[in-house]
Protein backbone atom coordinates (compact mmCIF):
# COMPACT_ATOMS: atom_id res chain seq x y z
CA UNK A 1 0.00 0.00 0.00
CA UNK A 2 1.01 3.41 -0.82
CA UNK A 3 2.11 5.95 2.15
CA UNK A 4 0.36 8.34 3.28
CA UNK A 5 1.99 10.67 1.97
CA UNK A 6 1.95 9.38 -1.66
CA UNK A 7 -2.04 8.65 -1.39
CA UNK A 8 -2.30 12.28 -0.83
CA UNK A 9 -0.11 13.55 -3.25
CA UNK A 10 -2.11 11.55 -5.73
CA UNK A 11 -5.33 12.96 -4.69
CA UNK A 12 -7.29 15.15 -7.36
CA UNK A 13 -8.34 17.95 -5.01
CA UNK A 14 -11.40 20.23 -5.99
CA UNK A 15 -11.22 24.02 -6.41
CA UNK A 16 -11.94 24.55 -2.29
CA UNK A 17 -14.71 27.11 -3.99
CA UNK A 18 -16.51 23.97 -5.03
CA UNK A 19 -15.90 22.69 -1.59
CA UNK A 20 -17.63 25.73 -0.26
CA UNK A 21 -20.49 25.83 -2.38
CA UNK A 22 -21.25 22.35 -1.03
CA UNK A 23 -22.46 24.62 2.18
CA UNK A 24 -24.10 27.10 0.51
CA UNK A 25 -20.80 29.34 0.61
CA UNK A 26 -20.04 32.00 -1.45
CA UNK A 27 -16.77 33.20 -2.38
CA UNK A 28 -17.40 36.45 -0.72
CA UNK A 29 -17.72 34.02 2.55
CA UNK A 30 -14.40 33.14 2.01
CA UNK A 31 -10.64 34.26 2.07
CA UNK A 32 -8.10 32.25 -0.10
CA UNK A 33 -4.95 30.84 0.89
CA UNK A 34 -3.93 29.46 -2.84
CA UNK A 35 -6.49 26.70 -4.77
CA UNK A 36 -7.47 24.63 -1.91
CA UNK A 37 -7.46 26.11 1.60
CA UNK A 38 -9.47 29.41 2.69
CA UNK A 39 -10.98 30.87 5.79
CA UNK A 40 -14.13 31.28 6.98
CA UNK A 41 -15.05 34.63 7.11
CA UNK A 42 -17.27 35.32 10.48
CA UNK A 43 -18.54 38.34 9.84
CA UNK A 44 -21.30 36.23 7.94
CA UNK A 45 -22.30 34.20 10.74
CA UNK A 46 -24.59 35.89 13.37
CA UNK A 47 -26.61 32.93 14.54
CA UNK A 48 -25.60 28.57 15.07
CA UNK A 49 -28.12 25.94 14.54
CA UNK A 50 -28.56 22.69 16.63
CA UNK A 51 -26.58 20.06 14.50
CA UNK A 52 -26.12 16.93 15.40
CA UNK A 53 -22.43 16.71 16.96
CA UNK A 54 -20.66 13.85 17.32
CA UNK A 55 -17.49 13.87 19.47
CA UNK A 56 -14.73 11.07 18.62
CA UNK A 57 -12.65 9.80 21.18
CA UNK A 58 -10.53 6.61 22.27
CA UNK A 59 -9.09 4.62 24.57
CA UNK A 60 -5.59 5.27 26.45
CA UNK A 61 -3.40 5.36 23.81
CA UNK A 62 -0.84 2.98 23.35
CA UNK A 63 3.04 2.67 20.56
CA UNK A 64 0.86 0.54 18.87
CA UNK A 65 -1.73 3.15 17.73
CA UNK A 66 -5.64 3.95 17.99
CA UNK A 67 -6.60 5.79 14.38
CA UNK A 68 -8.83 8.14 16.32
CA UNK A 69 -8.27 10.80 13.49
CA UNK A 70 -8.74 8.47 10.60
CA UNK A 71 -11.47 7.42 11.82
CA UNK A 72 -13.12 10.74 12.59
CA UNK A 73 -12.25 11.33 9.01
CA UNK A 74 -13.48 7.68 7.31
CA UNK A 75 -16.42 8.22 9.43
CA UNK A 76 -17.80 11.87 7.89
CA UNK A 77 -17.06 10.30 4.13
CA UNK A 78 -19.15 7.39 5.03
CA UNK A 79 -22.22 9.82 6.33
CA UNK A 80 -21.83 11.79 3.56
CA UNK A 81 -21.31 8.73 1.16
CA UNK A 82 -24.90 8.10 2.77
CA UNK A 83 -26.51 10.94 2.16
CA UNK A 84 -25.75 13.16 5.26
CA UNK A 85 -24.88 16.32 4.82
CA UNK A 86 -21.66 16.35 7.36
CA UNK A 87 -18.61 18.38 8.10
CA UNK A 88 -15.32 17.15 10.21
CA UNK A 89 -14.13 19.79 12.62
CA UNK A 90 -10.67 18.64 13.46
CA UNK A 91 -7.49 20.37 15.44
CA UNK A 92 -4.50 21.54 14.30
CA UNK A 93 -1.34 19.86 13.91
CA UNK A 94 1.50 21.01 15.88
CA UNK A 95 5.12 21.15 13.92
CA UNK A 96 6.79 20.36 16.81
CA UNK A 97 5.69 16.70 16.77
CA UNK A 98 5.70 16.26 13.06
CA UNK A 99 9.39 16.72 12.78
CA UNK A 100 9.93 14.69 16.07
CA UNK A 101 8.22 11.40 16.28
CA UNK A 102 3.88 11.51 16.69
CA UNK A 103 3.78 12.73 12.73
CA UNK A 104 0.43 15.07 11.98
CA UNK A 105 -3.31 14.98 12.74
CA UNK A 106 -4.65 14.61 8.45
CA UNK A 107 -5.93 11.35 9.13
CA UNK A 108 -4.10 7.84 7.09
CA UNK A 109 -4.30 5.48 4.42
CA UNK A 110 -7.62 6.59 2.73
CA UNK A 111 -8.79 8.48 4.81
CA UNK A 112 -7.10 11.67 4.89
CA UNK A 113 -7.84 15.58 4.93
CA UNK A 114 -5.95 17.44 2.20
CA UNK A 115 -3.34 19.52 1.19
CA UNK A 116 -1.84 17.08 3.66
CA UNK A 117 1.42 18.96 3.45
CA UNK A 118 0.26 22.29 3.79
CA UNK A 119 -1.81 21.37 7.09
CA UNK A 120 0.61 19.30 8.84
CA UNK A 121 3.77 22.32 7.99
CA UNK A 122 2.54 26.19 8.19
CA UNK A 123 -1.37 25.44 7.26
CA UNK A 124 -2.60 29.60 6.82
CA UNK A 125 0.26 30.46 9.74
CA UNK A 126 -2.66 30.26 12.76
CA UNK A 127 -0.09 28.63 15.04
CA UNK A 128 2.72 31.32 14.35
CA UNK A 129 0.44 34.46 15.17
CA UNK A 130 -0.45 32.13 18.54
CA UNK A 131 3.50 32.34 18.95
CA UNK A 132 3.79 35.90 18.14
CA UNK A 133 0.92 37.15 20.20
CA UNK A 134 1.99 35.07 22.89
CA UNK A 135 5.74 36.00 23.16
CA UNK A 136 4.72 39.57 22.65
CA UNK A 137 3.45 39.58 25.84
CA UNK A 138 6.47 38.21 27.14
CA UNK A 139 7.98 40.90 25.40
CA UNK A 140 5.80 43.96 27.11
CA UNK A 141 5.88 42.47 30.55
CA UNK A 142 9.30 42.45 30.50
CA UNK A 143 10.27 45.25 29.59
CA UNK A 144 7.52 47.11 31.78
CA UNK A 145 9.82 45.26 34.62
CA UNK A 146 12.84 47.32 33.25
CA UNK A 147 11.24 50.37 32.53
CA UNK A 148 10.19 51.01 36.03
CA UNK A 149 7.92 48.30 37.16
CA UNK A 150 4.76 50.74 37.71
CA UNK A 151 2.61 47.57 38.41
CA UNK A 152 5.34 46.39 41.07
CA UNK A 153 5.50 42.73 39.24
CA UNK A 154 7.93 40.48 41.44
CA UNK A 155 10.64 39.20 38.49
CA UNK A 156 10.39 35.79 40.63
CA UNK A 157 6.89 35.39 40.22
CA UNK A 158 6.87 35.73 36.32
CA UNK A 159 4.05 32.84 34.63
CA UNK A 160 4.03 33.89 31.67
CA UNK A 161 6.72 31.59 29.57
CA UNK A 162 7.63 31.91 25.63
CA UNK A 163 6.71 29.89 23.44
CA UNK A 164 8.15 28.02 20.16
CA UNK A 165 6.18 25.59 17.31
CA UNK A 166 9.21 23.22 18.01
CA UNK A 167 10.42 19.76 20.13
CA UNK A 168 13.32 21.68 21.46
CA UNK A 169 14.44 20.86 24.80
CA UNK A 170 17.19 22.91 25.22
CA UNK A 171 14.44 25.71 25.84
CA UNK A 172 13.33 24.28 28.68
CA UNK A 173 15.03 26.15 31.29
CA UNK A 174 16.69 29.07 30.76
CA UNK A 175 18.03 32.80 32.30
CA UNK A 176 16.89 36.14 30.03
CA UNK A 177 17.99 39.41 30.74
CA UNK A 178 21.74 38.55 30.90
CA UNK A 179 24.75 41.04 29.38
CA UNK A 180 24.16 44.25 31.42
CA UNK A 181 20.82 46.63 32.99
CA UNK A 182 20.46 47.48 29.01
CA UNK A 183 19.25 43.95 28.45
CA UNK A 184 16.62 43.99 30.57
CA UNK A 185 16.21 42.17 34.24
CA UNK A 186 18.25 38.76 34.55
CA UNK A 187 15.86 35.86 35.57
CA UNK A 188 15.24 32.05 35.03
CA UNK A 189 12.52 31.26 32.48
CA UNK A 190 11.59 28.64 29.60
CA UNK A 191 9.93 27.99 26.72
CA UNK A 192 6.86 25.42 26.23
CA UNK A 193 5.61 24.56 23.12
CA UNK A 194 3.05 27.01 21.28
CA UNK A 195 -0.46 24.58 21.77
CA UNK A 196 0.54 24.58 25.52
CA UNK A 197 0.27 28.72 25.38
CA UNK A 198 -3.28 30.15 27.01
CA UNK A 199 -3.85 31.71 23.55
CA UNK A 200 -4.30 28.94 22.11
CA UNK A 201 -6.49 27.62 24.36
CA UNK A 202 -8.30 31.34 24.52
CA UNK A 203 -8.72 31.02 20.57
CA UNK A 204 -10.10 27.66 21.26
CA UNK A 205 -12.61 28.58 23.16
CA UNK A 206 -13.78 31.87 22.30
CA UNK A 207 -16.86 32.75 20.38
CA UNK A 208 -16.45 35.84 18.79
CA UNK A 209 -13.71 38.42 18.46
CA UNK A 210 -15.21 40.58 21.57
CA UNK A 211 -15.07 37.42 23.33
CA UNK A 212 -11.38 36.60 22.62
CA UNK A 213 -10.10 40.25 23.57
CA UNK A 214 -11.78 39.65 27.01
CA UNK A 215 -10.50 36.43 27.56
CA UNK A 216 -7.51 37.83 26.58
CA UNK A 217 -7.43 40.67 29.14
CA UNK A 218 -8.24 38.68 32.10
CA UNK A 219 -5.04 36.10 30.82
CA UNK A 220 -2.73 35.87 34.29
CA UNK A 221 1.16 36.66 33.71
CA UNK A 222 2.94 37.57 37.11
CA UNK A 223 2.08 38.49 40.66
CA UNK A 224 3.04 41.97 42.60
CA UNK A 225 5.45 41.66 45.38
CA UNK A 226 1.91 41.34 47.46
CA UNK A 227 0.60 38.90 45.69
CA UNK A 228 -1.59 40.38 43.81
CA UNK A 229 -2.00 39.02 40.01
CA UNK A 230 -1.44 41.12 37.07
CA UNK A 231 -3.22 40.22 33.77
CA UNK A 232 -2.56 41.26 30.36
CA UNK A 233 -4.92 43.81 30.27
CA UNK A 234 -3.20 45.21 33.15
CA UNK A 235 -0.24 45.59 30.82
CA UNK A 236 -2.51 46.99 28.31
CA UNK A 237 -1.10 44.29 25.99
CA UNK A 238 -4.35 43.07 24.88
CA UNK A 239 -5.25 45.44 21.87
CA UNK A 240 -2.31 44.18 20.01
CA UNK A 241 -2.67 40.65 20.66
CA UNK A 242 -6.40 41.03 19.07
CA UNK A 243 -4.42 42.59 16.16
CA UNK A 244 -2.03 39.88 15.33
CA UNK A 245 -5.06 37.31 15.92
CA UNK A 246 -7.07 39.07 13.70
CA UNK A 247 -6.59 36.47 10.86
CA UNK A 248 -5.89 33.31 12.81
CA UNK A 249 -9.20 33.75 14.70
CA UNK A 250 -11.23 32.72 11.35
CA UNK A 251 -11.61 28.67 11.13
CA UNK A 252 -9.88 27.16 8.03
CA UNK A 253 -11.73 25.03 5.38
CA UNK A 254 -10.15 22.41 3.50
CA UNK A 255 -11.09 18.69 2.46
CA UNK A 256 -11.29 15.20 2.90
CA UNK A 257 -9.84 12.43 0.16
CA UNK A 258 -13.39 12.15 -0.43
CA UNK A 259 -14.14 16.20 -0.85
CA UNK A 260 -15.90 16.13 2.69
CA UNK A 261 -15.84 19.62 3.58
CA UNK A 262 -13.07 19.85 6.67
CA UNK A 263 -12.99 22.74 9.02
CA UNK A 264 -9.51 22.94 10.57
CA UNK A 265 -8.85 25.34 13.28
CA UNK A 266 -6.63 25.26 16.62
CA UNK A 267 -4.99 22.43 18.81
CA UNK A 268 -4.46 22.28 22.04
CA UNK A 269 -2.60 19.36 23.31
CA UNK A 270 -4.99 17.33 25.57
CA UNK A 271 -2.48 16.34 28.34
CA UNK A 272 -1.94 19.99 29.29
CA UNK A 273 -4.69 22.02 28.04
CA UNK A 274 -8.74 20.90 26.68
CA UNK A 275 -7.18 19.01 23.69
CA UNK A 276 -10.49 20.27 21.23
CA UNK A 277 -10.61 22.04 18.26
CA UNK A 278 -11.82 25.03 18.52
CA UNK A 279 -16.10 26.47 19.54
CA UNK A 280 -15.58 29.12 16.03
CA UNK A 281 -14.98 26.19 13.94
CA UNK A 282 -17.61 23.27 15.69
CA UNK A 283 -20.41 26.00 15.75
CA UNK A 284 -19.59 27.19 12.18
CA UNK A 285 -19.52 23.12 11.00
CA UNK A 286 -22.76 23.07 13.28
CA UNK A 287 -24.25 26.01 10.88
CA UNK A 288 -23.32 24.44 7.87
CA UNK A 289 -24.25 21.07 8.11
CA UNK A 290 -26.82 18.14 9.76
CA UNK A 291 -23.80 16.22 11.12
CA UNK A 292 -20.46 17.22 12.78
CA UNK A 293 -17.99 14.89 13.65
CA UNK A 294 -15.35 16.15 15.70
CA UNK A 295 -12.86 14.47 18.15
CA UNK A 296 -10.86 15.12 21.05
CA UNK A 297 -7.11 14.33 22.04
CA UNK A 298 -5.84 11.64 23.54
CA UNK A 299 -8.08 9.06 25.55
CA UNK A 300 -11.60 9.92 26.66
CA UNK A 301 -10.19 10.30 29.94
CA UNK A 302 -8.59 13.70 28.53
CA UNK A 303 -9.62 14.97 25.54
CA UNK A 304 -13.38 13.82 25.81
CA UNK A 305 -13.40 14.44 29.71
CA UNK A 306 -12.39 18.03 28.84
CA UNK A 307 -14.64 18.18 25.48
CA UNK A 308 -17.40 17.37 27.68
CA UNK A 309 -16.61 19.45 30.89
CA UNK A 310 -14.92 22.42 29.61
CA UNK A 311 -15.86 22.81 26.23
CA UNK A 312 -19.80 21.80 26.06
CA UNK A 313 -20.35 23.56 29.47
CA UNK A 314 -18.69 26.99 28.53
CA UNK A 315 -20.13 26.97 24.66
CA UNK A 316 -23.58 25.66 25.14
CA UNK A 317 -22.89 22.20 23.00
CA UNK A 318 -24.95 19.24 23.52
CA UNK A 319 -23.44 16.00 21.81
CA UNK A 320 -25.49 13.65 20.57
CA UNK A 321 -23.00 10.46 20.15
CA UNK A 322 -19.43 9.53 21.15
CA UNK A 323 -17.56 7.13 19.23
CA UNK A 324 -14.65 4.87 21.18
CA UNK A 325 -11.78 3.64 19.10
CA UNK A 326 -10.07 0.92 20.15
CA UNK A 327 -7.81 -1.44 18.25
CA UNK A 328 -7.37 -4.95 19.00
CA UNK A 329 -3.49 -4.32 19.02
CA UNK A 330 -3.89 -1.30 21.75
CA UNK A 331 -5.96 -3.51 23.61
CA UNK A 332 -3.09 -6.07 23.67
CA UNK A 333 -1.18 -4.14 25.04
CA UNK A 334 -3.02 -2.96 27.61
CA UNK A 335 -3.69 -6.73 28.17
CA UNK A 336 0.54 -6.90 28.67
CA UNK A 337 1.66 -7.85 25.40
CA UNK A 338 4.69 -6.10 24.24
CA UNK A 339 4.67 -3.98 20.99
CA UNK A 340 6.86 -6.34 19.34
CA UNK A 341 4.40 -9.39 19.92
CA UNK A 342 1.65 -7.58 18.60
CA UNK A 343 1.60 -9.71 15.40
CA UNK A 344 0.94 -12.83 17.43
CA UNK A 345 -2.71 -13.97 17.97
CA UNK A 346 -2.83 -14.06 21.54
CA UNK A 347 -7.11 -14.07 22.31
CA UNK A 348 -6.29 -14.36 26.33
CA UNK A 349 -4.47 -10.89 26.45
CA UNK A 350 -7.28 -9.07 24.15
CA UNK A 351 -9.34 -10.50 26.71
CA UNK A 352 -7.23 -9.01 29.59
CA UNK A 353 -7.17 -5.39 28.42
CA UNK A 354 -10.97 -5.16 27.33
CA UNK A 355 -10.99 -3.36 30.81
CA UNK A 356 -9.86 -0.43 29.75
CA UNK A 357 -12.45 0.10 26.92
CA UNK A 358 -15.01 -0.85 29.44
CA UNK A 359 -13.60 2.23 31.80
CA UNK A 360 -14.43 4.50 29.15
CA UNK A 361 -17.73 3.19 28.22
CA UNK A 362 -18.44 3.75 31.67
CA UNK A 363 -17.38 7.16 32.24
CA UNK A 364 -19.34 8.36 28.49
CA UNK A 365 -22.62 6.52 30.68
CA UNK A 366 -22.15 8.96 33.69
CA UNK A 367 -22.66 12.23 30.81
CA UNK A 368 -25.77 10.46 30.19
CA UNK A 369 -24.59 10.06 26.12
CA UNK A 370 -25.08 7.18 24.09
CA UNK A 371 -21.85 5.68 22.31
CA UNK A 372 -20.17 3.63 19.92
CA UNK A 373 -17.52 1.71 20.08
CA UNK A 374 -15.50 1.91 16.53
CA UNK A 375 -13.32 -1.60 16.09
CA UNK A 376 -9.93 0.22 13.93
CA UNK A 377 -9.17 -2.73 12.26
CA UNK A 378 -5.65 -3.37 11.04
CA UNK A 379 -4.08 -6.42 8.76
CA UNK A 380 -2.62 -8.50 11.15
CA UNK A 381 -6.13 -9.23 13.57
CA UNK A 382 -7.10 -12.71 13.82
CA UNK A 383 -10.67 -13.48 13.46
CA UNK A 384 -10.26 -15.32 16.64
CA UNK A 385 -9.66 -12.12 17.77
CA UNK A 386 -12.36 -10.30 15.93
CA UNK A 387 -14.83 -12.53 17.18
CA UNK A 388 -13.77 -12.60 20.56
CA UNK A 389 -14.27 -9.11 20.96
CA UNK A 390 -18.08 -8.75 19.20
CA UNK A 391 -19.14 -11.43 21.18
CA UNK A 392 -18.12 -9.50 24.06
CA UNK A 393 -19.75 -6.74 22.46
CA UNK A 394 -22.92 -8.72 22.58
CA UNK A 395 -22.91 -10.15 25.33
CA UNK A 396 -22.60 -6.76 27.20
CA UNK A 397 -25.02 -4.80 24.59
CA UNK A 398 -22.53 -2.57 23.52
CA UNK A 399 -23.19 -1.26 20.09
CA UNK A 400 -20.01 -2.43 18.15
CA UNK A 401 -18.70 -1.76 14.44
CA UNK A 402 -15.53 -2.58 12.15
CA UNK A 403 -14.17 0.55 10.58
CA UNK A 404 -11.68 -0.04 7.59
CA UNK A 405 -11.73 3.25 6.76
CA UNK A 406 -7.61 3.48 6.62
CA UNK A 407 -7.72 0.86 3.74
CA UNK A 408 -11.22 1.55 1.78
CA UNK A 409 -12.04 5.05 2.69
CA UNK A 410 -15.82 5.59 3.26
CA UNK A 411 -16.91 2.62 2.25
CA UNK A 412 -14.70 0.80 4.94
CA UNK A 413 -16.90 3.09 7.30
CA UNK A 414 -20.30 2.50 6.60
CA UNK A 415 -21.16 -0.49 9.13
CA UNK A 416 -19.69 2.51 11.68
CA UNK A 417 -21.68 5.27 10.28
CA UNK A 418 -25.03 2.92 10.11
CA UNK A 419 -24.33 2.39 14.03
CA UNK A 420 -23.70 5.95 14.67
CA UNK A 421 -27.03 6.97 12.85
CA UNK A 422 -28.90 4.22 15.03
CA UNK A 423 -27.66 6.57 18.71
CA UNK A 424 -27.99 9.96 16.97
CA UNK A 425 -31.18 10.26 17.09
CA UNK A 426 -32.42 9.11 20.38
CA UNK A 427 -32.89 11.77 23.30
CA UNK A 428 -30.05 11.96 25.81
CA UNK A 429 -30.20 13.95 28.89
CA UNK A 430 -26.43 15.51 28.28
CA UNK A 431 -24.82 16.55 31.91
CA UNK A 432 -21.75 17.69 32.49
CA UNK A 433 -19.88 15.12 35.65
CA UNK A 434 -19.17 18.49 38.50
CA UNK A 435 -20.90 21.92 39.40
CA UNK A 436 -18.89 24.61 38.96
CA UNK A 437 -20.08 25.44 42.63
CA UNK A 438 -18.08 22.95 43.85
CA UNK A 439 -14.87 23.68 45.77
CA UNK A 440 -11.79 23.16 43.76
CA UNK A 441 -10.60 20.37 45.72
CA UNK A 442 -13.99 18.82 44.98
CA UNK A 443 -14.12 19.25 41.44
CA UNK A 444 -10.63 17.62 40.99
CA UNK A 445 -11.15 14.69 43.46
CA UNK A 446 -14.70 13.57 41.51
CA UNK A 447 -12.68 13.72 38.52
CA UNK A 448 -9.73 11.54 40.12
CA UNK A 449 -12.20 9.21 41.48
CA UNK A 450 -15.35 8.88 39.03
CA UNK A 451 -13.41 9.31 35.58
CA UNK A 452 -9.64 7.55 36.31
CA UNK A 453 -10.26 5.28 39.56
CA UNK A 454 -8.39 6.36 41.47
CA UNK A 455 -8.93 5.57 45.75
CA UNK A 456 -8.07 8.61 46.63
CA UNK A 457 -6.91 12.25 45.62
CA UNK A 458 -3.39 13.91 48.06
CA UNK A 459 -2.51 17.91 47.33
CA UNK A 460 0.89 19.25 47.91
CA UNK A 461 1.61 21.33 50.06
CA UNK A 462 1.96 23.96 46.86
CA UNK A 463 -1.60 22.64 45.81
CA UNK A 464 -2.86 23.54 48.97
CA UNK A 465 -1.82 26.76 49.02
CA UNK A 466 -2.54 27.65 45.86
CA UNK A 467 -6.63 26.34 46.37
CA UNK A 468 -6.44 29.11 48.94
CA UNK A 469 -5.17 31.81 46.94
CA UNK A 470 -7.35 30.81 43.88
CA UNK A 471 -10.62 31.14 46.72
CA UNK A 472 -9.14 34.66 47.50
CA UNK A 473 -9.32 35.96 43.76
CA UNK A 474 -12.27 34.35 43.09
CA UNK A 475 -11.09 32.03 40.46
CA UNK A 476 -12.71 28.79 42.85
CA UNK A 477 -16.15 28.97 40.85
CA UNK A 478 -13.80 27.37 36.87
CA UNK A 479 -14.23 24.28 35.95
CA UNK A 480 -11.01 22.07 36.09
CA UNK A 481 -8.47 20.66 33.40
CA UNK A 482 -5.97 18.14 34.95
CA UNK A 483 -2.69 17.35 32.72
CA UNK A 484 -1.56 14.17 33.47
CA UNK A 485 0.13 11.56 31.48
CA UNK A 486 -1.97 10.54 28.38
CA UNK A 487 -1.11 6.57 28.70
CA UNK A 488 -2.85 5.63 31.48
CA UNK A 489 -5.53 6.14 33.51
CA UNK A 490 -3.62 6.80 36.63
CA UNK A 491 -0.64 9.62 36.46
CA UNK A 492 1.24 6.76 36.38
CA UNK A 493 2.28 6.17 32.37
CA UNK A 494 3.32 2.49 33.24
CA UNK A 495 0.13 1.73 34.94
CA UNK A 496 -1.89 0.31 31.55
CA UNK A 497 -5.11 -1.55 31.53
CA UNK A 498 -7.68 -0.13 34.61
CA UNK A 499 -5.57 0.46 37.50
CA UNK A 500 -7.10 -0.01 40.78
CA UNK A 501 -6.18 1.30 44.22
CA UNK A 502 -4.02 3.88 43.33
CA UNK A 503 -3.06 7.33 44.46
CA UNK A 504 -2.98 10.39 42.28
CA UNK A 505 -1.27 13.46 43.61
CA UNK A 506 -2.19 17.13 42.47
CA UNK A 507 1.48 18.93 42.80
CA UNK A 508 0.58 22.15 41.35
CA UNK A 509 -2.40 24.26 40.03
CA UNK A 510 -2.17 27.15 37.31
CA UNK A 511 -4.65 29.68 36.83
CA UNK A 512 -5.84 29.59 33.07
CA UNK A 513 -8.22 32.90 33.70
CA UNK A 514 -8.59 33.83 30.06
CA UNK A 515 -9.52 30.37 28.81
CA UNK A 516 -11.62 30.37 31.34
CA UNK A 517 -10.01 26.90 33.79
CA UNK A 518 -7.52 26.03 36.26
CA UNK A 519 -4.96 23.83 35.41
CA UNK A 520 -4.05 21.15 38.05
CA UNK A 521 -0.79 19.37 37.17
CA UNK A 522 -0.41 15.31 38.17
CA UNK A 523 2.70 13.24 37.55
CA UNK A 524 5.52 14.54 35.02
CA UNK A 525 4.29 16.35 32.53
CA UNK A 526 6.58 18.67 30.24
CA UNK A 527 5.66 21.44 28.34
CA UNK A 528 8.29 21.45 25.97
CA UNK A 529 8.96 17.79 24.62
CA UNK A 530 12.55 17.21 22.67
CA UNK A 531 13.31 15.43 19.70
CA UNK A 532 13.65 11.62 19.49
CA UNK A 533 17.22 9.88 18.77
CA UNK A 534 16.31 9.64 14.68
CA UNK A 535 13.68 12.32 14.55
CA UNK A 536 11.28 11.93 11.72
CA UNK A 537 13.04 15.42 10.04
CA UNK A 538 15.86 12.77 8.92
CA UNK A 539 14.17 11.53 6.91
CA UNK A 540 12.23 14.39 5.04
CA UNK A 541 13.49 16.25 2.10
CA UNK A 542 12.17 19.06 -1.25
CA UNK A 543 12.31 16.94 -4.34
CA UNK A 544 11.89 18.60 -7.54
CA UNK A 545 9.16 20.77 -5.73
CA UNK A 546 7.74 17.82 -3.91
CA UNK A 547 7.96 16.71 -0.15
CA UNK A 548 9.29 13.71 0.87
CA UNK A 549 9.82 11.66 3.66
CA UNK A 550 6.86 13.70 5.97
CA UNK A 551 5.08 10.40 7.03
Amino acid sequence: MLSDLEIAQQAKLLPIKDIAKKLGLKEDDLEFYGKYKAKINLSNFNTFQEAKVILVTAINPTPAGEGKSTTTIGLADALNKLNKKTVVALREPSFGPVLGVKGGATGGGYAQVVPMEDINLHFTGDIHAITTANNAIAAILDNHIHQGNNLHIDPTKVIWHRCLDMNDRALRNIIIGLGGTSNGVPREDHFDITVASEIMAVLCLAESMEDFKERIKRIVVAYTYDKKPITVGDLKADGAVAVIMKDALKPNLVQTLEHTPTIIHGGPFANIAHGCNSVIATKTAMTLADYVVTEAGFGADLGAEKFLDIKCRQAGIKPSCVVIVATIRALKMHGGVLKEDLKSENVLALQKGICNLEKHIENIKKYNLGYVIAINRFADDSDAEVKALEAWAKENNHPIALSDVFTNGSAGGIALANAVLNVVDKPNNFKVLYDNDMSIKEKITTICKEIYGAASVDFTPTAKKQMANFLKYGWDKLPICIAKTQYSFSDNPKLLGRPTDFKMTIRELKPAIGAGFIVALSGDIMTMPGLPKEPAANNMDLVDGKVKGLF
